[in-house]
């Protein structure tokens, strides 16, 4: 499958588009962050939950059946700058076209938006071990930045569970697997969704993907 990514503008935001609490939390080591998360930041959605200081999972921020008051501004409001899409095209109404008319209409610098898509197909797994690579690069490259990420599938679940526990491991927040699996439990029975869908990730192949995943590099 192929991935797509538009970076707007070099330009990038800092901790100044975050709120202060958060930025005193990002700075905090990862054993000493408070769990859950969302006990201590606003979450911008009822369906979504921060897996770090800089990194918001939800599920699907647009739809064209409500355009008066998007979900996507409610992560733009938060800080959400960077949005990572693991939809496929055509599973949903789209919504690079409009984010960054979106923005100006909030008064945010659309220079500072970016958009990448990776897609994986719904409830599977992603292509190849290179392929999920390619998205916490792009997650790497933002919090090194210090910009906040937002990244979802359709409900948020399956593809967004696996994803933000590969990066929990990748980063080095989470030992391993079993750690990381352990801490989204704890930031999605916080989730509005969580008592329709208990788990996420969504499957056992997505379990076992987190479950087995090596960081890309040895000094984590």
């Amino acid at each position: 499958m192929a991935t797509t990514s538009y970076r707007i503008s070099n330009i990038t935001t800092t901790g100044k588009d975050m709120q202060a609490s958060q930025r005193r939390i990002n700075a905090l080591s990862p054993v000493h962050r408070p769990r859950p998360l969302n006990a201590v930041c606003p979450r911008p959605i009822p369906n979504s939950y921060w897996a770090t200081p800089l990194l918001l999972a939800c599920e699907y921020p647009w739809t064209p059946k409500n355009p008066t008051k998007p979900k996507l501004d409610a992560l733009l409001r938060a800080g959400v700058r960077t949005f990572i899409d693991l939809t496929e095209a055509g599973e949903l109404s789209p919504y690079a076209n409009i984010l960054c008319g979106r923005a100006a209409l909030l008064g945010i610098d659309t220079t500072t938006i970016e958009y990448h898509r990776f897609p994986i197909r719904d409830r599977s797994l992603p292509e190849s071990a290179d392929h999920m690579y390619r998205v916490l690069d792009v997650l790497r490259d933002n919090d090194e930045r210090g910009r906040i990420s937002a990244v979802h599938c359709r409900g948020g679940i399956g593809r967004t569970g696996m994803v933000i526990g590969c990066w929990l491991v990748e980063s080095g927040i989470a030992k391993n697997g079993e750690e990381a699996l352990g801490i989204i439990a704890r930031e999605w029975r916080t989730v509005e969704k969580c008592n329709r869908y208990p788990h996420s990730p969504e499957t056992g192949p997505q379990f076992e993907f987190v479950m087995n995943f090596h960081p890309s590099r040895t000094d984590i």
